[in-house]
């Protein structure tokens, strides 16, 4: 079984290489290798934003969470990543207008210096925290067929997205994610046709009864808990740089547009594939596997056939296209804000090697935080209190403010984002004070955000327009 997987690793990562630097692969500075030179048509918009939601809490966490509770695991990354797309819609206009630009520059635009580093900071730190999320998936799952530790899981992912993502910019990333998207789709169809064809809905439903599972229908069912995490992500994915880099890659508004509600509606259907996939495993597994997810469970069981070779590298896929849109965007800003503001017009050679090494970089960060967790669900949800907390009120408001207001965006920086680094070191087994758990802790959060924004306006009015602040 091993020598099989280790063959399907080498395959998928061979074919990954080949999609991601095939040519023509023309670098001519920061604008192609992040923004694609601003070329991405509308279905390659859609799919590299479907490949960048679709990361190792879609498949193993959400098919587990539908499994235990039913179809009210659509709001745990279903109905966020939907709603969240829907959101941006309203926000093309101006994410549009601000094309080339980082969210550190317009904070430094609005707030100041010192906001745009503190902005820099919170970004690169969350998209070093989501990249680890994914390489905690892959440490467990690859670990689990290829017979390996978590660490070396860890290396054999993180090495096979650097090659072309290093090399290739997010030109090379889109590529890759056109191959993730078909292989994702293709993988969960199969493993709903192959649940289909061993249960029934009643069967389910039968199994529920008995398990005393009275809420399992009832999409409303345990919403204190699935409306924090669905608000924790909708929050930070709207302000993400993930999706703004793909509407700003887009070759018009028009394609980004229908980048945008092609995505919206795969992903729409897909969750709903994968919350019917989790419950469909009722019956067949109904006492759980012991902690292994039921997506990897399945995929021994179906070891050795055309089946379990497509849902190893359907996981994969997911694990992988998620990880790349991290580290791609993360060294956008480690680039562009945090390595030096000249590196966009030094020469072409320079801007690329900074550009590469941002991504080594941001990808040996990601590493290091991969190997303090072991929680799918609760690393995604701590990377998203980052910028639902920190950069969601100041970030949004950056976009339509017109004058400088550097109190205003600091103390919310500040306050926010403080709070979210308190938190993330507590769940680390680092911090100094007490805080809730995630998603307990999501709307403290936003509202010292919130509350730093109004003291910021505050102080604004009291110092008078005409003055500077701390910037």
């Amino acid at each position: 079984m091993k020598t099989g997987f280790v063959l399907a690793v080498g395959a998928y990562a061979a074919v990954l290489w080949a999609a991601g630097l095939r040519l023509p692969l023309r670098l001519e500075g920061l604008d192609s290798f992040f923004l694609a030179s601003r070329r991405l048509g509308s279905l390659r918009v859609a799919f590299s934003l479907c490949a960048a939601w679709i990361g190792a809490a879609s498949l193993l966490v959400s098919t587990d969470e539908a499994f235990r509770d039913g179809s009210s695991a659509i709001w745990i990354i279903g109905i966020p990543a939907v709603v969240t797309l829907l959101v941006l819609l309203t926000l093309l206009g101006p994410i549009r207008a601000a094309a080339g630009s980082t969210l550190s520059d317009l904070m430094e635009r609005v707030y100041g210096k010192a906001a745009r580093t503190l902005t820099s900071v919170l970004i690169v730190w969350y998209m070093t925290v989501l990249a680890a999320s994914q390489m905690v998936a892959a440490g467990s799952f690859l670990g689990g067929f290829l017979g390996t530790s978590p660490i070396p899981s860890l290396a054999i992912a993180a090495g096979i997205v650097l090659v072309y993502s290093a090399a290739g910019g997010l030109i090379a990333v889109s590529r890759t994610h056109v191959v993730q998207v078909v292989l994702l789709v293709a993988g969960v169809t199969g493993m709903i046709i192959a649940l289909a064809s061993r249960t029934t809905w009643r069967a389910v439903r039968s199994a529920a009864g008995q398990l005393g599972k009275g809420s399992y229908f009832d999409m409303f069912a345990h919403a204190d808990r699935n409306i924090l995490v669905a608000l924790s992500f909708v929050l930070a994915w709207t302000i993400s740089p993930i999706a703004w880099q793909r509407m700003q890659a887009a070759r018009s508004a028009g394609s980004a547009r229908r980048g945008l509600l092609g995505a919206a509606l795969l992903l729409a259907v897909f969750y709903a594939g994968i919350v019917a996939a989790g419950m469909l495993f009722l019956p067949l597994f109904p006492g759980g596997k012991n902690g292994v997810p039921l997506v990897t469970a399945f995929i021994s069981g179906e070891s050795g056939s055309f089946l379990g070779g497509l849902l190893f590298v359907t996981v994969l896929a997911a694990i992988l296209s998620t990880m790349d849109a991290a580290l791609n965007a993360g060294a956008f800003t480690l680039t562009k804000d945090l390595l030096g503001r000249t590196a966009g017009s030094g020469p072409r050679n320079r801007q690329i090697f900074l550009a590469r090494a941002s991504t080594v970089a941001l990808a040996l960060a990601a590493f290091l935080v991969a190997t303090r967790f072991n929680d799918i669900l609760k690393t995604l949800g701590l990377a998203s209190k980052v910028m639902a907390e920190g950069l969601l009120i100041p970030g949004l408001a950056a976009l339509f403010l017109k004058k400088k207001l550097p109190w205003a965006g600091l103390l919310s920086l500040a306050c926010g984002g403080g709070y979210a680094v308190v938190c993330f070191l507590e769940e680390a087994g680092l911090g100094l004070v007490s805080v809730p758990a995630w998603p307990w802790s999501l709307p403290l959060g936003v509202g010292l955000g919130a509350a730093g924004f109004l003291a910021g306006l505050l102080v604004e009015c009291l110092l008078g327009r005409g003055q500077a602040g701390p910037a």
